[in-house]
């Protein structure tokens, strides 16, 4: 609520423009704003060929009661910290939301509307965040949107309970999400309303469009869920059913649901393809436009009397939300002017954090904790060397927040001090997501995406499958999420191949825009997390070992080079000209590839040894890097404990590989080493076999 004594000039200004603005666009029923909605749904899908026109028909009626009435947002600084957070978790309903955004004021015109689903336009398929403004996260893939949205409203709490004052709640706002049947049919939705509830997120908001359809038909016969009580027992706050084509009953709903102190489901019964005479409640109106024939009757049949993409003067005025949204940030802006003079050491780290940006000291405490691991020479498994660089990291970086999926004494994820996270300690900083893989992943993008967070969260390298597709969207979005991975090989032993991973290092390395790294010892592990902090334009997995990894000996440490990715760990003992051969190792295999250089040089074989913890970033240094640390056309031996499919890349038919690229056993780790070759004698026999070959 606007309080209109403590506004300054300029903001009631606004205060008076959006009033003015407000009775002249009155006249304009709720029925027909959303009626503009379905027939730019309509007209894009059926101009794309493609698209999915039923979810934006079926939902517009909802979608006037949440932007009209409810949601804080300001067409005209998409960013404005102060914004509620909107978000499509049916994202295939993606032109619901794009008729949204043109129609409320934002810069999508009507020719990006025309051009949905076409190359490098503003209109993609499914939203896609960056591409489209006013998109806050991508969608498509089903669950994920309100997985997302749980990141948002949990980041949304932490940052209110750390920054927020009496008198001055500068972080305030709602996360609203609307969600399908097919959302809630994939597990993921489990994993993340389960949380949602245990840590009261009240100020999250979901509106179920419930109307019983999917691709295939009718749900009743493969989805029978009892919604409402399932929610219940997640400790939600459950409305409805109630009608989801009266916008008046959905606004009040969502009044209800803010005065929750629980997340609230409003299950809206609606009819999906809404307003079109033959196909409206049947799976022909879901995931294909509806041809001209059947849009000419559906205009008539909504009383809709305008042509393909033609929106009244007045239905424009009714829906342009600029003036609302420069009230709403004018006061807000008032707000934070008098937070920022009463607490200026609060507003300029809240302003950090969100701007993305690390302290001011950050360089010299990176520096501290690599030469801290220089100087100790500790022999720990790389997932206790990642604790040892958390506990010399986490406590300068408040905006650090982390966990593991039921696994925190064996990834060893937290740090010392450590608050966990719970409902009535939002200051916490370990998260506990139990075992929910996939979850724990979508929720730290949510959390990214908000800001003002670097979100890390840690399982079994062999899990990372039921992680994956929320990395790939991490990916996809840029986003600054880190994935931590422990038990990184067979070296895991005795749990046995379901345990140990196999093609798990190659297929993370697979995905775009995805750092990896495997260090080799704890100098690697602390250079592995600087560059993964650092990091602003994509997500970064760090890959730890469960065994002991011996501290490599430098003549020096050079911390650029390793951030580079592979370095030049051990010259050939007669120097780089005289090198025979690479060895090229990362990881556990790294130390071993070191015994090897000690029996080669014994026998007078010039060796190289070659330190590669990132693949992904070694590929992206320029070609004079690459060559000065590979070699021109020197024989490469290549060994990593994993699928060999990616190091033929390096060894270019000069050389060979020593991987793995068969599933594992149960036994210790050092008699599954011994079986799999991976032992100085096996790798030193490869090495000669190999320049006998050459010569």
């Amino acid at each position: 609520m606007v309080k209109w004594q403590s506004l300054e000039l300029p903001a009631l200004w606004q205060v008076f423009k959006y009033i003015y603005l407000s009775i002249m666009t009155s006249s304009v029923s709720a029925k027909t704003m959303a009626n503009a909605l379905r027939a730019l749904a309509m007209d894009a899908v059926q101009k794309a060929k493609s698209g999915h026109p039923g979810m934006p028909m079926g939902m517009a009626d909802i979608a006037v009661a949440l932007w009209k009435n409810h949601l804080r947002h300001n067409p005209n600084n998409p960013k404005w910290i102060g914004r509620d957070r909107f978000l499509l978790s049916n994202g295939h309903g993606s032109m619901l939301q794009y008729g949204l955004l043109h129609l409320s004021g934002y810069d999508l015109s009507l020719d990006d509307l025309k051009n949905f689903r076409q190359l490098h336009s503003k209109t993609p398929g499914h939203p896609e965040v960056g591409v489209t403004p006013g998109v806050e996260t991508s969608t498509g893939p089903l669950g994920q949107g309100i997985a997302n949205a749980v990141g948002f409203a949990l980041a949304e709490k932490m940052l209110a309970a750390e920054f927020n004052r009496p008198g001055f709640d500068v972080i305030d706002n709602y996360t609203y999400a609307f969600l399908g049947d097919g959302c809630l049919m994939e597990g993921i939705s489990h994993e993340v309303c389960s949380l949602a509830g245990v840590w009261k997120l009240n100020k999250l908001i979901a509106l179920y469009d419930d109307n019983g359809i999917s691709i295939d038909g009718k749900v009743e016969y493969w989805f029978a869920d009892d919604t409402r009580k399932r929610f219940e027992s997640y400790g939600w706050n459950v409305i409805g059913p109630i009608d989801g084509h009266d916008a008046e009953a959905v606004s009040e709903a969502i009044a209800q649901a803010k005065k929750s102190d629980k997340p609230t489901l409003i299950d809206c019964r609606t009819i999906i393809g809404f307003g079109s005479p033959n196909r409206q409640g049947t799976s022909k109106a879901h995931g294909e436009a509806l041809g001209d024939e059947e849009i000419a009757v559906t205009r008539k049949a909504i009383g809709w009397e305008y042509g393909p993409f033609e929106i009244p003067a007045e239905v424009y005025e009714a829906w342009d939300s600029r003036a609302k949204g420069d009230m709403e940030e004018a006061a807000w802006n008032n707000l934070y002017a008098k937070y920022k003079e009463a607490y200026p050491e609060l507003a300029a780290e809240l302003e950090r954090r969100m701007a993305g940006e690390l302290p001011a000291d950050w360089d010299d405490v990176a520096f501290n904790a690599i030469l801290k691991a220089v100087e100790e020479e500790k022999t720990v498994a790389s997932r206790k060397a990642s604790q040892m660089a958390l506990n010399e990291l986490a406590p300068h970086l408040p905006e650090l927040v982390g966990g593991s999926a039921d696994l925190t004494g064996s990834n060893l994820t937290n740090w010392n001090g450590v608050q966990a996270l719970r409902a009535d300690n939002m200051l916490g900083r370990h998260i506990n997501y139990g075992v929910r893989e996939f979850g724990m992943g979508a929720i730290m993008n949510g959390i990214a995406l908000y800001g003002g967070f670097i979100p890390y969260g840690a399982t079994f390298l062999t899990f990372s499958d039921y992680e994956k597709n929320a990395m790939r969207m991490a990916a996809l979005m840029k986003l600054r999420t880190i994935f931590v991975y422990t038990h990184d090989s067979i070296g895991l032993g005795e749990d046995g191949p379901t345990h140990q991973p196999i093609e798990h290092l190659a297929s993370l390395r697979l995905i775009p825009n995805m750092d990896v790294w495997r260090p080799a010892d704890t100098v690697e592990t602390v250079i592995a997390w600087e560059s993964a902090i650092e990091r602003k334009d994509g997500p970064t997995s760090l890959i730890f070992s469960r065994q002991n990894l011996p501290f490599m000996v430098r003549e020096e440490t050079n911390a650029d080079d390793i951030a580079k990715g592979a370095y030049i760990l051990e010259e050939a003992p007669a120097g780089k000209e005289q090198t025979e051969v690479v060895l090229l190792a990362t990881g556990s295999e790294v130390a071993l590839a070191a015994e090897v250089r000690k029996i080669l040089t014994a026998e007078n074989i010039q060796a190289r040894l070659v330190s590669m913890p990132s693949t992904t970033v070694f590929d992206r240094q320029d070609e004079a890097y690459k060559t000065d640390v590979l070699g021109n056309g020197l024989p490469i031996v290549a060994i990593e404990a994993a699928s060999t499919g990616l190091w033929w890349k390096y060894v270019k038919g000069n050389g060979t590989v020593i991987g793995l690229d068969q599933f594992g056993e149960s036994a210790p780790a050092k008699d599954l080493f011994k079986l799999y070759g991976f032992t100085v004698e096996n790798i030193v026999n490869t090495v000669k076999t190999t320049l006998n070959k050459g010569k």
